[in-house]
């Protein structure tokens, strides 16, 4: 950790350096709906902080329960960075359970207030200051007003959403959605989230939340494809009763067309695909082209950039052209 250190005397006298300003998560609200800030230990220090000031600038609260000044100015900061709308990340460190950090950084007396950017330590004060005073450090830090990087929040959301973290998705997808109504990659980043967690309902609503204007657009129609694909899937029964039908009769392109429809519903591109090629390949008259007509389906609701997508695609040529 001797990379943050501030060098000889207080924290407070360090010279300031410019920072970078980004974005980041926004604030996560806690239960019933209230603001809540991020806690950190020694242990998460460097990812909570320092790994996180290379995207926005973060403020660590060096605090302690006994501490009264700490609590006149705890509400303060969470005010001011909230109204900063992801220009700044709050971090709050408890030097009674964890006290390595701030004896590092020469802290002597709390509350203090230490500013990182670009994984160091940038500006700092110390003692209960007034709102006044807390808004203009972060103006200083991270630049007046504004908007925060819409687009970095939203890949960070896309991101969390494909590793299946749907709340810390959903979270950022809510946050861009209120400086921007009508932005349409957290729309459909919350549609997806609902179909992925089984509503279909919910889906279809904020498919209707999208303007008109924008409801061709391709991610539109990617949502719209993949919940059609979802209710088509719904009514097919037991994936198991789907593979044992197709084992003990390969010719049943029917039970493979369901089987492939299954598997794609349930995140099973390769396996969806594998199966429609090789109905295309038995039988590509079947069901007046159906096998195509589906994988083309498929390919429309992961969208060009799925893997598969573009795998499939290209053997889907080869098979019709071979």
């Amino acid at each position: 950790m001797s990379e943050i250190l501030f060098g000889a005397g207080s924290p407070a006298s360090r010279p300031q350096q410019p920072a970078v300003p980004g974005t980041a998560a926004p604030v996560r609200p806690a239960a019933g709906g209230a603001e809540a800030v991020i806690d950190t230990t020694t242990r998460t220090f460097k990812q909570d902080v320092l790994d996180a000031s290379r995207q926005v600038p973060v403020l660590v609260d060096f605090w302690a329960p006994w501490c009264g000044p700490c609590k006149q100015l705890t509400p303060v900061l969470e005010k001011v960075v909230a109204a900063a709308r992801g220009r700044v990340r709050l971090v709050k460190m408890n030097i009674d359970d964890h006290p390595e950090v701030a004896g590092q950084l020469g802290i002597r007396s709390i509350p203090a207030v230490v500013a990182f950017a670009n994984g160091q330590p940038v500006d700092a004060f110390m003692g209960a200051v007034p709102e006044s005073q807390v808004t203009a450090f972060i103006e200083r830090l991270a630049g007046p007003g504004g908007s925060p990087d819409l687009d970095a929040v939203l890949d960070e959301a896309d991101a969390f959403r494909t590793q299946g973290d749907f709340a810390s998705a959903g979270e950022r997808y809510a946050a861009v959605l209120e400086v921007e109504a009508d932005s349409l990659r957290a729309l459909i980043g919350l549609g997806q989230i609902a179909l992925a967690e089984g509503d279909l309902e919910g889906a279809r609503e904020t498919l209707d939340a999208v303007p008109p204007e924008k409801q061709k657009d391709p991610l539109v129609a990617a949502l719209r494809a993949a919940i059609d694909l979802a209710e088509q899937a719904s009514g097919l029964g037991d994936r198991g009763a789907l593979e044992r039908a197709v084992a003990a009769d390969p010719a049943n392109q029917q039970a493979r067309f369901d089987l492939a429809v299954l598997l794609a519903a349930q995140g099973d591109h390769a396996g969806a695909v594998e199966h429609l090629l090789d109905l295309i390949r038995r039988d590509r008259a079947w069901n007046d082209d159906g096998a195509r007509k589906q994988l083309v389906q498929f390919f429309e609701a992961w969208g060009p950039k799925d893997p598969m997508t573009r795998d499939g695609r290209r053997r889907l040529s080869s098979v019709l052209f071979s």
